[in-house]
């Protein structure tokens, strides 16, 4: 089990350096940093003496050195806007968007998961044809646009809830329910599709053979061996949450890691965009290293590979 870990904490790492190194270049790409986020009237001579300040004359390869050895630290220059670190606009934002994202989690997982069960136990039958109308439909529709409908219903029509910001369970229902949609969707098809293989097992069978309750070997058999794909599937999830609450915090003014992205994008202000996407991929790399381990913990093949 310890050398799993190892070899899953070194992968880790890896995909993080590569997002540092990605991150680093795409900046430099994208036009000289100065001039991005520099004034228009300041003049030549101003300008020079920001770039030889701030060391962007020296060799690339100098420049990639440095900024890795301040990445590695959490450091990533100050908000040109904030005129504060970088990495604290950042992670000031960060509960807002875990916040979201595990009831999201949550939410997908309790709907999507027996949904499928249910249609899978009761294939052929009108619950399967509504369960699979559900996920077609939660699959199908842009998160941004479900997010306007259900504001104008709850919001806009029937003053039930906030349009926007962070409070209260009020201010949570409408985002989360827009960033579960697609997630829920997909947890009822593969819930679907691995309990109908397991149930078609010749020990499932067996186990209704012997009078086992129906329950019971739905549950506490058939499923066991089904959650091994759900498990993989919830770690992938979990990075698709992380990409969808950008898209959701705008249409919601939610606060979190995503809208202060935008809004640091929009103003050019790229020390707060760098520190957001190597959070972004920290926080992946973490969801996946968990998924992996909550893996080799149910299937033990998976840990002597």
């Amino acid at each position: 089990m310890g050398r799993f870990v190892a070899s899953r904490l070194a992968s880790g790492a890896v995909v993080v350096v590569l997002a540092v190194t990605a991150v680093f270049f795409m900046v430099r790409l994208s036009g000289d940093p100065v001039l991005l986020f520099a004034p228009m009237d300041t003049s030549r001579k101003d300008i020079d003496e920001i770039r030889e300040r701030l060391g962007f004359n020296d060799p690339l390869v100098v420049q990639y050195g440095r900024f890795m050895g301040d990445a590695v630290q959490g450091d990533f220059g100050n908000s040109t806007r904030e005129q504060r670190p970088a990495t604290e606009v950042v992670v000031e934002r960060l509960p807002a968007t875990v916040q979201l994202g595990v009831v999201a989690l949550v939410l997908s997982l309790a709907i999507g998961v027996p949904l499928g069960v249910l249609a899978a136990t009761r294939h052929g039958s009108v619950w399967d044809k509504v369960a699979s109308l559900i996920a077609v439909a939660g699959q199908a529709i842009p998160g941004f646009w479900l997010g306007l409908l259900l504001m104008l219903l709850f919001a806009v029509r029937l003053g039930w809830l906030p349009t926007s910001g962070r409070g209260g369970v009020q201010h949570m229902v409408m985002p989360a329910i827009t960033l579960a949609a697609f997630s829920t969707a997909r947890y009822a098809r593969l819930a679907r599709s691995t309990m109908l293989d397991v149930l078609n097992q010749d020990y499932i069978r067996t186990a209704q053979a012997k009078g086992l309750a129906g329950r019971s070997v739905v549950w506490g058999h058939a499923f066991k061996n089904a959650s091994i794909p759900l498990i993989t599937m919830t770690g992938l999830e979990i990075g698709r949450l992380l990409e969808g609450a950008v898209i959701v915090e705008q249409v919601f003014a939610w606060p979190g890691i995503g809208w202060v992205t935008v809004q640091a994008l929009l103003n050019r202000d790229f020390a707060v965009v760098m520190a957001a996407v190597v959070l972004f991929a920290v926080m992946y790399t973490l969801a996946n290293l968990l998924t992996d381990l909550a893996y080799g913990r149910v299937n033990p093949q998976v840990r002597q590979s």
